[in-house]
């Protein structure tokens, strides 16, 4: 049936929108979807109105997170979360106009019918979006692969399909294997290699930026104290000579200042340059005191600077795509678009939350979207501008924070942008995701020389789905980028390892006490900073006026950091040299001590250093607790790593205290009267990797990072000790690490997998939402009523679901499919201009379950033909044909293990009949094990 071209649709091509070029294009944009669908019912636009401005001011729309909120125009009706007495949830606001992150869909002519081959020609496929896998061949029965229905984009905000995107991919490889010529050949194993490639091109590029990050912020933190000479450009390490130390100079990062200053002469600090200014007569700086003010000016506006660029150019309501919903605000019927932004949703839900891509370390929002979310522009182009930049200022502005974590952000956005650029994993979302694994590791793996634990990190802390072809794609990741970056050499020492330890003693049986202790602290630690942290976001970050001016909050951090920071020297080292130095051997005869750390005659010299060590870890941790979370590019490693080690290099210096006072005691009886036999370094490290397992609850990946990190495997048993022991006192102090805690601070929607509920009495009627909106097929179904419908849906939140499909059978109803709301909507745009048209759904039945329309195996696009005849308004082939279906007798284990393992968006409930009952989709779910686990705590 042809589709009607009336003077509406004209006026819209005229003002720029394109129209999609059949149900297997791309989306249109979201402004001429939304006026398709808007003009359904409506008259004709006069002729003197086509030039008139199509494209009002859009409002934003609500993306909640496991709530389902309701709207004042939707119709009022029992759901779950009312019933159950949930609470509403922040959710996130997403506007429309503005800027796309995906190119414009090749301008087409508008369809005068939809049967004609024009209006399936091929097109730049979008991603998540089904691409045509075959051709005229595809009806053999040999090589026919069926899918349920076809797929169109996700939207921001909304999970994906495992499932379909599995089949869909078996699908693709059931078409190259069909082909057995040599030509056929040559196509599968140019198919296997281009995830090889893939990976290759991440690693190398990943290790380019952290190199470019490294440098810059090194300069950068050297600018605060002063210039060289020399070359403006030199950072301090690379424009003063090292000294002469034959034992250490040569394994020294560039980072660790080992030379003297005062034989440096083409290093002039601020206060030298500003001389004149102290020592002319009325001068009113000391030296000293002009050396403070610069350092804290030049902080600041390096704080400053990063806080804007996050703030400008990465929230979230400044990313939109052709592929979010057209229909988003509650005024649409009536098309009041006025509505402002920062207007809070219908139905009086919370104030909506606006994420801001390029702040924090990233790695609990990369958790989520490995779990199956999808966040546009969270990996993109201008995030990963915004967090390089960002994050080399911040870090280089003193602040207590590390650049390790974002590295794995970085890498993610590498992965993400070189993956588009291949049609396997740019048409299906969950490929793509085992590409992002391995960009995780590759981060992991440049962030701290350690790419075999970069792999396990990846595997323990990050992914959700790791197969083995993932695994070894992710040792190959870590593996080039490891390698590109020592070809690089950024840290000046041919190395890849941050802190090389030379330790050439072994540890002792009775060491294993105090390594046990450092466990302890390490996890008190770990949970209560989790706590500290968690309270201070929620009940003063997020709760007071330093919500409404963040960069506010970023000056005043930096202030009390810079203020902080002049305390002793340990307060003012940037977080690696800190780390570096605590972890280093004092060998007897050199120069170098350390920055003073080497205690060479305890009971004179101990005192001071502990009482100066122990004021930098107070200072490091409480600074720690504010500053995580603020609006810029931050991580959490390096931070923990300096407490850790503040404590364990204490603790260290006690006992070869104690042992130099009594060297004849039998506890030291191993050492045999050598008094160099206690090494305080080691208990720095050990403490280092009690502390950061206490924060972030790692403990395998964790390990072989520390010895990768440190070159060494000869106190593999300490370190794993103490990781396991502060591991289960934080898990026993707070079960939560500081990943989960900002994934719940950000109501992001996160399955876990790993967790274990206790389901009690509780059954799937209780959960079962029964009241969804469904599509009866014994009735007329119009393109206007199911646009209707589809408002409807998206005004209650719950643009991630749709519509079950059921027809009458004898006293109960029996599923069809479920048609997804962006299916729908795609739909509907194309068929209206017809708004009484009424529009089939056909039962799945043996000649069309395996046909072009009703799998993602179609010859329509690549050959222009219509087999089939297809009709635009039968949607059946949008339609999910075999969805998931449970008895409301079974488990809920089951219904978890649904979620969590097959990875479903959606489960349909029926009885023991087979006949309907309702629906159970992800959010929903996601809101009842929130419930749930609140109810147990």
């Amino acid at each position: 049936m042809p589709l009607a071209r009336n003077k509406s649709s004209t006026s819209l091509h005229n003002a720029g929108d394109q129209p999609p070029s059949g149900p297997l294009s791309g989306p249109s944009s979201i402004e001429w979807r939304r006026q398709r669908l808007r003009q359904i019912g409506s008259p004709p636009a006069p002729d003197t109105d086509e030039a008139a401005p199509l494209r009002p001011t859009l409002e934003a729309r609500a993306a909640s997170y496991g709530t389902l909120p309701t709207s004042a125009n939707a119709k009022q009706k029992s759901t779950f979360r009312t019933r159950h007495a949930l609470g509403t949830l922040p959710s996130l606001r997403i506007p429309k106009p503005g800027r796309y992150t995906n190119p414009p869909t090749p301008s087409v002519a508008s369809p005068r019918s939809l049967r004609g081959s024009s209006y399936f020609a091929a097109q730049r496929p979008i991603s998540a979006y089904d691409k045509p896998v075959g051709g005229q061949d595809s009806l053999d029965a040999e090589g026919a692969v069926k899918t349920n229905g076809i797929r169109v984009w996700y939207s921001s905000f909304t999970s994906i399909d495992w499932l379909h995107d599995a089949i869909k991919d078996s699908a693709r490889q059931a078409r190259l294997r069909r082909h057995k010529s040599k030509r056929g050949r040559f196509r599968r194993q140019l198919d296997r290699s281009v995830g090889w490639l893939t990976v290759t091109i991440i690693g190398f590029l990943t290790a380019i930026i952290a190199f470019m990050i490294v440098r810059g912020e090194q300069w950068l933190f050297d600018i605060k104290e002063g210039y060289c000479t020399a070359g403006l450009w030199k950072a301090k390490r690379f424009c003063c000579p090292v000294q002469e130390d034959t034992v250490l100079a040569p394994r020294t990062p560039f980072f660790v200042t080992v030379f003297d200053e005062g034989s440096c002469a083409t290093w002039r600090t601020w206060g030298e340059v500003f001389d004149p200014l102290a020592s002319s007569e009325g001068g009113f700086f000391e030296q000293e005191a002009i050396e403070y003010v610069t350092y804290t000016v030049i902080a600041v506006l390096l704080a400053v600077i990063s806080a804007v660029l996050t703030l400008r150019l990465t929230a979230s309501t400044s990313f939109v795509t052709r592929k979010d919903s057209g229909v988003l605000s509650s005024t649409f019927a009536n098309g009041d678009d006025g509505q402002k932004l920062t207007d809070p949703p219908a139905g009086g839900a919370a104030p909506r939350k606006v994420l801001y891509y390029a702040a924090g370390s990233g790695i609990p929002e990369i958790k989520t979207i490995l779990s199956g979310f999808v966040i546009h522009g969270y990996l993109g182009g201008r995030t990963l501008f915004t967090k390089s930049v960002g994050l080399a200022l911040s870090v280089a502005s003193g602040l207590s924070l590390g650049k390790e974590g974002p590295f794995v952000h970085i890498a993610s956005c590498v992965g993400n942008i070189v993956s588009r650029f291949f049609s396997k994993y740019e048409t299906n979302e969950g490929k793509r995701r085992g590409i992002l694994s391995a960009a995780c590791a590759a981060g992991v793996a440049v962030a701290f020389g350690a790419p075999i634990g970069g792999v396990l990190f990846s595997l323990e802390e990050v992914s959700y789905f790791f197969p083995a072809k993932v695994m070894w794609r992710s040792f190959f990741c870590a593996m080039v980028a490891a390698m590109t970056l020592r070809f690089l050499d950024p840290f000046g020492s041919g190395k890849l390892v941050l802190f090389q330890v030379t330790y050439d003693k072994d540890w002792h049986a009775y060491e294993l006490v105090p390594f046990l202790l450092l466990g302890v602290f390490g996890g008190v630690y770990g949970a209560w900073f989790s706590k500290l942290n968690y309270r201070w976001t929620r009940d003063v970050r997020n709760a007071t006026w330093i919500k409404r001016y963040p960069v506010v909050e970023v000056i005043l951090v930096t202030l009390v950091t810079a203020m902080l920071s002049f305390l002793n020297p340990y307060t003012r080292m940037g977080g690696t040299e800190l780390v570096y130095n605590l972890f280093a051997e004092c060998r007897a005869g050199s120069s170098n001590t350390h920055s003073g750390l080497c205690v060479l005659n305890p009971p004179t010299q101990a005192i001071p250093v502990i009482r100066s060590i122990l004021v930098a870890l107070l200072v490091k941790g409480a600074l720690t607790i504010v500053t995580f979370g603020i609006k810029v590019p931050a991580g959490i490693f390096i931070p923990t790593l300096g407490v850790g080690a503040c404590a364990g290099r204490i603790l260290g210096i006690l006992i070869q205290w104690a042992q130099f006072s009594f060297p004849n005691s039998p506890a030291f009886a191993m050492c045999e009267g050598d008094l160099d036999c206690v090494i305080p370094g080691l208990y720095a490290m050990v403490g280092a990797a009690a502390t950061l397992s206490g924060v972030t609850r790692t403990t395998v990946s964790l390990a072989v990072i520390m010895f990768e990190l440190t070159d060494t495997l000869t106190y593999a048993v300490p370190v794993m000790l103490s990781v396991l022991v502060a591991k289960t006192i934080a898990d026993a102090l707070e079960p939560k690490g500081i990943y989960d805690l900002v994934i719940e601070l950000s109501q992001l929607p996160y399955l876990d997998a790993k967790h274990d509920y206790v389901w009690g009495s509780l059954q799937i009627n209780d959960v079962t939402d029964r009241d969804v909106d469904v599509v009866r097929v014994d009735r007329e179904n119009t393109v206007k009523s199911l646009r209707d419908q589809l408002q409807d849906l998206v005004e209650a939140g719950n643009s991630d679901s749709g519509f079950p499909i059921l027809r009458p059978d004898g006293e109960g109803m029996r599923m069809v499919g479920y048609i997804g709301a962006n299916e729908l909507e795609h739909a509907l745009s194309i068929v209206a201009d017809d708004p009484d048209q009424e529009i089939s759904f056909h039962p799945a039945s043996a000649q069309n379950h395996g046909g072009p329309m009703a799998s993602s195996i179609s010859s329509l696009a690549e050959t222009g033909s219509n087999i089939l005849g297809a009709d635009p308004y039968d949607f059946t082939c949008y339609m999910d044909q075999a969805p998931l279906t449970v008895q409301d007798n079974s488990p809920l284990e089951l219904v978890q293990q649904l979620f969590t393992k097959l990875g479903a968006r959606y489960v349909v409930v029926t009885d023991a009949d087979g006949h309907y009952q309702g629906v159970i989709d992800k959010k929903t779910w996601l809101a009842f094990l929130d419930e749930l686990e609140h109810k147990s705590d």
